[in-house]
């Protein structure tokens, strides 16, 4: 029986911490459920990014991971730019919290927050990954 889980294209992570962007993005890379991974270290970056390519989709992610503790934007800020992004690529794009936050404030927020479809702690599990696109 084949694996049913959705290889997406392309997968956006954003995180300010060098040592949590190089090992996620490795996670990601032996998850083998991307066809190209695309990291910054700021939202600013990030954002950057999305507008550059809004007109391109095979350049835009179909998911992002999003630190929520950065320095200049954080997670919540750069979700407040995203959702004036056009409707069409926030429809085919999920986004995604990753973060190692205690704060039980910062984890109620990002549940909360409606362009947010689930949180994910630091390191990034594949398996926990994986079992969340079966169900996209």
């Amino acid at each position: 029986m084949q694996n049913s889980t959705k290889r997406l294209n392309r997968v956006m992570l954003i995180d300010d911490n060098e040592v949590d962007l190089k090992i996620n993005a490795k996670v990601l890379s032996i998850s083998n459920l991307f066809e190209h991974i695309i990291y910054f270290k700021s939202g600013e970056s990030g954002l950057t990014y999305l507008k550059k390519h809004i007109h391109h989709p095979e350049e835009l992610p179909d998911l992002i991971l999003l630190d929520i503790q950065m320095p200049d934007m954080n997670g919540f800020e750069f979700l407040d730019y995203y959702k004036r992004l056009p409707k069409p690529f926030i429809d085919n794009c999920t986004v995604t919290i990753l973060s190692s936050t205690l704060d039980f404030g910062d984890i109620k927020k990002a549940e909360a927050n409606t362009y947010v479809a689930k949180m994910f702690m630091k390191p990034l599990n594949p398996k926990e990954l994986r079992d969340f696109l079966h169900l996209l």
